[in-house]
C-alpha cells in the first residue's frame, strides 16, 4: 500500500501483518470478514424493517397496481416497477421492438419494451428459481440479498486500503444506509452490478487485470453505466502498459482492455439487431422513458426551479426531490474530498464518470439517488472520519442513518416516487 505526504497516516489494523511476516492468519481474516457482514445486516434489517412498517401503516400500496409499487403484501412493492420488467424478462426472455404509442405527442412516444434491461440480472433470477424452487420473486430477492453482501465486502477490502479495519467496517456500514440503499435488498439489479463493480476495481488495484477485465465483461451485461467502469479499467490498465514496458506486464492488461466492454456492447449490438436499427437501445430508452444524455440540461433545470418551490413537473411530491438535489449536492462534495485523498486513479475516473452520466442525463429525478449509488469509492472520505470515532459514536451515527434510510431509500422512492 503506498501511502502520500500530507494525505493519510499508516493504518494500525490493515490486513499485512505489522510485522512484516505477511498476511494474517486466515482465522483473522475471516473474523474481521465476518464482523463486516455482520455489521451490514444489521444495519440493512433495521431500515428494512423501518421501510416494511411505513408501508405497513400508510396501507396505500393496496391500492395501486402491483406494476407500480401496489400488491397483496407490503414487501411485494420490492418487485414493481423495474422489477416487474425482470421478471417478465425471466419467465418469457427478450423480443425486442420499437412500437409507436398511437397519437402520442409528448415525451413518451414509443411503447414500453424489455430490451431497454440488460440481461445479466433476469438470467440470474432464473437460473436460481430453476435450481431452488423458489419462484421468480424469491430467486430475485435471494440474488439482490446475497451480493448486496458481495458488495459490502468489496467496499470494506476497497476502503481498507486507505484506512484500515474501522474505515473499511464504516464504509460497509455505509453501503447499507446510503441514500438509494433500498434498491439493495429488492427486485432491481444494483446490489449485482456494484457487487461487481467494486470487485473490478479491488482487481484493478491489485493489478489482477484478467480478473478484472471478466468482472466488467459481466458487469456490462447489468447496467449501461457500466461504461464508467470499463473507462476507468481501460486508464488503468494504459497506465500500467505506459509504466511497464516488458512483455511480461503487456499481455494481461490489453487482454483487460479487450475483454472489459465486450459484455455491453455485445447487449447494445444484439438488440439492435434484432429491432433493425443500431440505435434502437437508446432510441427505446429516450421514447419509452423519457431517458436521454442531455449533457446537463435537466439537472440545470432543476436546480433552477427546485430552490423556487417549482416541483410539479419533477414528481407528485416535492419531499423526494428536495432529498434528490441534497444528495447531488453531498455527492459533489464528496468527489472532492475523495480527490484529496489521491486515490488510484481507476477510483476517480469511475467515480467522476459516474456521477458525470447520472447528472448529464434526463430522468426520472427524485431517484437520482438509486442512480448514484453505485458510486461506492464517495463512502471513502466519509469512512474515514467515522473510523476516528469511538464504536458507540459510529454504531449511533450509523444506526440513525439506517432509520432514515428505511424511510427515504425505502418508502420514498418505491410509494411516493418512481424507483
Amino acid at each position: 500500500m503506498t501511502l502520500l505526504p500530507g494525505t493519510l497516516d499508516a493504518p494500525a489494523d490493515t490486513c499485512a501483518a505489522a510485522d512484516g511476516r505477511g498476511p494474517r492468519p486466515e482465522p483473522v481474516r475471516a473474523a474481521r470478514w465476518g464482523r463486516v457482514l455482520a455489521t451490514y445486516g444489521t444495519l440493512k434489517l433495521t431500515g428494512f424493517a423501518a421501510f416494511l412498517l411505513l408501508l405497513w401503516y400508510a396501507g396505500d400500496y393496496r391500492t395501486k397496481n402491483p406494476r407500480f409499487g401496489g400488491g397483496a403484501r407490503p414487501w411485494d412493492v420490492l418487485a414493481s416497477w423495474d422489477g416487474w420488467w425482470y421478471q417478465q424478462i425471466a419467465a418469457h426472455g427478450y423480443h425486442p421492438a420499437l412500437v409507436p404509442v398511437p397519437g402520442a405527442t409528448g415525451l413518451i412516444t414509443l411503447e414500453g419494451n424489455s430490451a431497454a434491461f440488460f440481461p445479466l440480472y433476469p438470467a440470474v433470477m432464473r437460473l436460481v428459481a430453476e435450481c431452488t424452487g423458489l419462484g421468480l420473486y424469491g430467486a430475485g430477492m435471494l440474488v439482490s440479498v446475497v451480493c448486496s453482501f458481495v458488495a459490502a465486502l468489496g467496499v470494506y477490502a476497497v476502503t481498507a486500503r486507505f484506512g484500515g479495519h474501522r474505515a473499511g467496517l464504516a464504509a460497509a456500514g455505509l453501503w447499507a444506509v446510503w441514500p438509494g440503499s433500498g434498491m439493495e435488498w429488492s427486485g432491481y439489479s444494483e446490489s449485482l452490478y456494484v457487487a461487481l463493480a467494486v470487485w473490478a476495481c479491488h482487481a484493478v488495484m491489485n493489478r489482477r487485470w484478467i480478473t478484472a477485465g471478466l468482472l466488467t465483461f459481466s458487469a456490462g451485461l447489468a447496467r449501461p453505466t457500466a461504461t464508467a467502469l470499463i473507462a476507468a479499467l481501460t486508464v488503468a490498465a494504459l497506465l500500467a502498459l505506459v509504466r511497464d514496458r516488458r512483455r511480461s506486464g503487456v499481455l494481461r492488461p490489453l487482454a483487460a482492455i479487450a475483454v472489459a466492454p465486450l459484455g455491453l456492447l455485445g447487449y447494445l449490438g444484439w438488440v439492435g439487431y434484432r429491432m433493425g436499427d443500431y440505435g434502437g437501445y437508446f432510441k427505446l430508452q429516450e421514447g419509452a422513458w423519457a431517458h436521454t444524455f442531455d449533457w446537463g440540461r435537466y439537472t440545470v433545470d432543476v436546480f433552477t426551479s427546485v430552490p423556487v418551490g417549482r416541483f410539479d413537473y419533477l414528481s407528485a411530491f416535492p419531499f423526494a426531490d428536495l432529498i434528490g438535489v441534497a444528495v447531488v449536492l453531498l455527492d459533489i462534495a464528496l468527489i472532492w474530498l475523495l480527490i484529496r485523498l489521491r486515490p488510484p486513479v481507476e477510483l476517480v475516473v469511475y467515480t467522476v464518470l459516474t456521477v458525470v452520466t447520472v447528472l448529464g442525463t434526463q430522468q426520472i429525478f427524485c431517484n437520482v439517488s438509486r442512480y448514484l449509488l453505485p458510486a461506492f469509492p464517495l463512502f471513502v472520505p466519509l469512512a474515514l472520519a467515522l473510523g476516528r470515532l469511538g464504536a458507540a459514536h459510529r454504531a449511533v451515527l450509523l444506526g440513525m442513518a439506517a432509520l432514515a434510510s428505511g424511510s427515504y431509500a425505502g418508502y420514498v422512492l418505491f410509494e411516493l416516487g418512481v424507483p
